[in-house]
């Protein structure tokens, strides 16, 4: 067999492992050759290809980004440009496509395969909102680096007696500053699953103060928004992709932090320095894992699924069921970080 490989949407750690996972494991176990597709959709339907064998794939484990390159395509264009995905697939001899990619990515994917091309997806986001997948590789590393970025302001904050504000990506979902709200030891997490009151997060950090102690550290999703009415807040419209803009939430924040109570607020804000950099052993192992799957599954023809992590087993699910809905933070999770505010 032949497999083509595109990694599409926003890079993460663990990219790469994932497609060394599937050029190794295609040659060692099946003797089949892979292609790989630059800048995603993109490359697909531009037919710009790049072959990879276990001598290009050496070295790539730990590095993080993507080697194919990745980009964002418009969603009609793309559905537009089906004859000549076909055919671009026809003419490198590809039996089956690996889309490696988010939400979009996937979407886009699982259309494919409503249309009769033969697709096995894999889930990545440093967001971890995919269904179906108890982790997306990516978010490990993610976390980290906000964790240890959030341990560092801890001891600022305490020397200047500041408040400060870390801005972490997530969109539509708070699992990173979930995450490293808890492990990091914040005061407060704000997730854009459920709008925040300045009120009560003033009050907060006023009482916090008021009973001596020296700092406050609060982790900010970057969709979080505030309650209806409680505060102007800025919003910066729909770019092409059809994504909300953002327009700095926790800068936003501080300044009315700053305005009711009178307190010192600095705001770090992390992008894509979440993004960047060497994958975690554990998002190592997990991508080498869902390339090994995704390739065994290419082969014996189980296309139109996406792999994914159901415990500690890897599995197949259907890319519809998987597209269905983002994953995103439940209360009983929130509940469980609103224990340890203030």
């Amino acid at each position: 067999m032949r497999i083509g490989v595109l990694t599409g949407g926003g890079d993460c750690p663990g990219l790469n492992a994932v497609i060394r996972s599937v050029v190794r494991s295609s040659d060692n176990l099946f003797g089949s050759s892979v292609v790989g597709f630059r800048d995603g959709w993109r490359g697909l339907l531009e037919d710009r290809a790049m072959e990879l064998d276990v001598t290009k794939a050496d070295g790539i484990l730990t590095r993080g980004g993507t080697i194919l390159g990745s980009a964002r395509v418009n969603p009609e264009v793309f559905r537009d440009g089906l004859e000549t995905v076909r055919e671009t697939l026809r003419a490198r001899g590809v039996d089956v496509l690996i889309p490696i990619g988010g939400e979009g990515t996937l979407t886009a994917a699982s259309w494919l395969a409503d249309n009769g091309v033969p697709v096995v997806g894999v889930p990545k986001t440093i967001d971890n909102d995919i269904d179906g997948t108890d982790l997306t590789f990516g978010f490990d590393t993610a976390v980290s680096i906000a964790t240890d970025a959030i341990d560092r302001l801890h001891t600022t904050a305490e020397s200047h007696q500041r408040v400060l504000l870390c801005e972490v990506m997530g969109r539509h979902a708070g699992w990173i500053a979930l995450h490293a709200g808890l492990a990091s030891g914040a005061h407060l997490t704000l997730v854009p699953e459920q709008p925040f009151d300045v009120d009560e997060v003033c009050a907060m950090v006023s009482a916090r103060f008021a009973r001596g102690d020296q700092h406050f550290i609060a982790v900010v999703a970057e969709g979080a928004t505030p309650k209806e009415g409680s505060m102007e807040f800025r919003v910066g419209g729909i770019d092409e992709f059809g994504h909300r803009r953002f327009t700095g939430v926790a800068q936003q924040l501080g300044e009315e932090i700053e305005r009711r109570i009178g307190k010192e607020v600095r705001t770090t804000v992390l992008g894509h320095v979440q993004r960047g950099g060497t994958p975690t052993a554990f998002d190592r192992v997990l991508a080498t894992r869902f390339g090994l799957h995704a390739a065994i599954a290419a082969h014996e023809g189980r296309t139109g699924q996406m792999v994914a992590l159901r415990g500690t087993d890897i599995t197949l699910i259907p890319l519809a069921d998987a597209t269905k809905h983002l994953k995103t933070v439940t209360p009983e999770r929130l509940a469980e970080v609103v224990s340890f505010f203030g």
